[in-house]
């Protein structure tokens, strides 16, 4: 029988399928099921630090007065984030108690000042590993690509001098310089990296004139932008890789394995079809690797990347034409 174990920012899973970070993952109740049902291991859903800082305004703008005394917003502000840091400590020791798989907390930063004292207690209170998800999208005309890409390592560098747990970083591809980015983030010491967050995609109702989301939930499709990134890529990167994004069955799996994936993270597939899909997946990664003569994870992970593949140009061909016609 085929032997699915593979190993992920140090630890030994049971198999290499997590379920990322989400509103599945913000209770024990659901992190109970996603052990029952055989994920190998857990993302819990992210502590926002816009969320924290905006609930801090929130609450010194409802019960403080422009007149009140400086301190009062000080107390109010630093009770509104101690209340929302201190639950998700609750999730994580609760969680931690409850299932046996490892539990990587999650934080979703735009910067590195607030995080470093978050980070520090998120490891007391027991979590296995710090996933930090970092999108800052690279709007500002000012800003350069250089120093966008400064603020990645700054967020990295700073937690990681008040951490000793395994850190995985998870990344957009909004990079002038993807490549050479996620390589300098992998010579940082950390454990993983994880390709590719899922950010708000904004869409207009043009009868309200209001700005709504789009696309709240990955596609199928969507598979081949991660895809092409962990095949070339996880060859060159001095740290584990997991695929996300478009993984919506065992196939997919199977495929991100394929180009170097030591983890693939699933979510929008659980949404739609409930935490048994785990186990469809396994099934058919079971099946299949029976069916090629694979014992085990470590006999065909990163068979087609693009440094063992007979076809790396595949990968880095960008011109839809030159695909389908030949043309160059």
């Amino acid at each position: 029988m085929a032997n699915l174990k593979t190993t992920y920012m140090g630890f030994e899973l049971r198999n290499p399928i997590i379920v990322g970070s989400s509103g599945l993952t913000n209770s024990v109740e659901n992190v109970i099921e996603v052990e029952k049902n055989g994920a190998g291991a857990v993302v819990l859903k992210s502590l926002f630090e816009e969320q924290i800082l905006q609930e801090a305004s929130k609450a010194i703008s409802a019960g403080v007065h422009t007149n009140s005394y400086p301190e009062a917003f000080d107390y109010i502000s630093n009770y509104s984030k101690e209340s929302a840091v201190g639950n998700y400590l609750d999730l994580i020791r609760n969680c931690k108690k409850a299932v046996k798989i490892p539990v990587i907390a999650s934080i979703n930063c735009v910067s590195s000042s607030e995080w470093m004292e978050f980070a520090a207690r998120i490891q007391e209170a027991g979590a296995d590993g710090l996933e930090l998800n970092i999108f800052i999208l690279p709007s500002d005309p000012r800003q350069s690509g250089e120093e966008n890409e400064q603020a990645y390592l700054n967020i990295v560098m700073n937690i990681q001098k008040v951490v000793t747990i395994p850190i995985a970083v998870k990344l957009s591809y909004y990079f002038s310089g993807l490549a050479k980015t996620a390589l300098t983030l992998s010579w940082t010491g950390i454990s993983a990296m994880v390709l590719f967050n899922r950010f708000f995609s904004p869409d207009i109702d043009i009868n309200t004139f209001e700005v709504k989301p789009s696309h709240v939930f990955s596609t199928p499709e969507e598979l081949s932008i991660s895809l092409r990134w962990v095949a070339m890529l996880s060859s060159r990167l001095h740290c584990d890789i997991a695929a996300s994004t478009g993984v919506h069955n065992g196939e997919a799996v199977i495929k991100q394995l394929l180009a170097g994936a030591k983890a693939v993270q699933v979510c929008s597939v659980l949404y739609k079809n409930g935490f048994g899909e785990i186990k469809t997946m396994l099934s058919v990664m079971e099946s299949w690797m029976d069916k090629h003569g694979f014992k085990s994870i470590a006999d065909f992970n990163g068979r087609m990347s693009i440094k063992e593949t007979d076809n790396p140009a595949a990968y880095e061909r960008v011109q839809f034409m030159k695909y389908f016609s030949g043309i160059e």
